[in-house]
């Protein structure tokens, strides 16, 4: 229960999936949230505001940003409690991996470092975010084979 790992072939190419990574306009159609601040570039701490019931508004930091080959970034899951200060504690590490593939692209999604998080919040951070890559990757694919 330390790593959550999706794959998907998508029936689009590579430049088009990721530019719906990347694009923070395009990622923010498919996953689900508004842009509040910032853009998708290494080292950028950018801001995105969820539904309330998904925890409003949260942060992510890219780290790595390899055109059509490798975007990754790390954030605070599950950070809902306005009390607490999640800067306080680990992040974990979500790496999006692209390859080429029969029909289209090869997304690999991994989200590591649960082990890390606080025991009290672990298993339900692990199985929100399970659930909810689950359900972005059905928002991706329908998003790409959309895209023009």
């Amino acid at each position: 229960m330390h790593t959550i790992e999706r794959q998907v072939v998508l029936r689009a190419p590579r430049s088009r999936v990721w530019n719906a990574l990347t694009d923070i306009k395009k990622f923010c159609e498919w996953f689900g949230v508004d842009a509040v601040e910032g853009v998708f570039q290494p080292g950028a701490k950018v801001r995105l505001r969820a539904p309330p019931q998904y925890g409003g508004d949260f942060d992510l930091t890219v780290e790595q940003m390899q055109p059509e080959h490798l975007f990754t970034w790390r954030w605070h899951p599950g950070a809902r409690d306005a009390s607490v200060d999640y800067e306080k504690e680990p992040t974990t590490l979500v790496v999006f991996k692209l390859a080429d593939a029969e029909g289209g692209t090869l997304l690999t999604i991994t989200e590591s470092g649960f082990d890390a998080i606080s025991l009290a919040r672990r298993a339900r951070v692990f199985g929100d975010n399970s659930e909810g890559w689950t359900e972005q990757v059905k928002n991706l694919e329908r998003y790409v084979s959309q895209a023009s």
